[in-house]
């Protein structure tokens, strides 16, 4: 039994590959949420080129000129999850298109509040892993982690991992080599920050479901309705 059941994690793959099989990125996602299992986590896994998810910043684009939209189901995974695990390959040293529609599609919901006022995102906590043969990894890192913090998500310490391999092109993470074993499998330093990461995410998660943020200061209901939580205009200060 492990200390952490009672928490969901959900793990997107925002990989470029048509099957999820022969995602490299899924590789280092699945070292990640195998340690959240053994710890009792509840670990879903979403590959969204399985998907229909089409680009856009409303909830549901099928209202919005598109034929079909699978983001709707897909968001009840997304608002179920405690921890939120974004995998992404690099290309020219940027997350995938695949990536950037799906966090304009967390920001479509981001106008959903909980109920105390705060957005639908707090209380969850969000992490990213990226993968790739070409540098670009903490540059990714910052971008997702801004646009999760920014929706509400609360970011743990070291909450990015990678591999990149040796500045590229290069073998990606998983690939065989000649004598049959599989890059990057033995590389303390990927081992360590994804450990480190998938640990601090659990710890996190496990803090705010039994503490959460307190919605002074943030509701928004609140400051619809008129409190302005001891926000003064400069200019009528004396």
């Amino acid at each position: 039994m492990g200390q952490y059941e009672g928490l969901r994690a959900l793990y997107v793959n925002t990989s470029l590959k048509r099957e999820s099989a022969d995602s490299h990125t899924g590789l280092l996602l699945g070292a990640s949420a195998a340690i959240m299992e053994k710890q009792g986590v509840d670990v879903d896994h979403v590959y969204l080129l399985e998907h229909q998810v089409p680009p856009g910043v409303y909830p549901d684009m099928t209202e919005h000129g598109w034929d079909r939209d699978d983001w709707p189901s897909i968001w009840e995974r997304v608002k179920a999850a405690d921890i939120l695990v974004v995998g992404t390959p690099l290309w020219l040293g940027e997350e995938s298109s695949v990536c950037r529609v799906l966090i304009e599609r967390l920001y479509a919901m981001s106008g959903n509040l909980n109920d105390k006022g705060q957005s639908i995102y707090y209380g969850k906590v969000g992490g990213c892993v990226v993968t790739g043969n070409e540098d670009g990894i903490k540059h990714a890192a910052m971008t997702i982690g801004y646009a999760l913090s920014h929706l509400g998500y609360t970011i743990p310490p070291q909450a990015d991992c990678g591999w990149i391999g040796e500045a590229g092109p290069g073998p990606s993470y998983g690939d065989e080599t000649d004598d049959g074993g599989r890059v990057g499998f033995d590389n303390e330093f990927t081992q360590r920050n994804t450990t480190i990461m998938t640990w601090n995410l659990m710890h996190l998660a496990s803090i705010l479901k039994a503490n959460p943020i307190p919605n002074e200061g943030n509701d928004r209901n609140a400051w619809a309705a008129g409190a302005r939580f001891d926000f003064e205009n400069p200019e009528y200060r004396s």
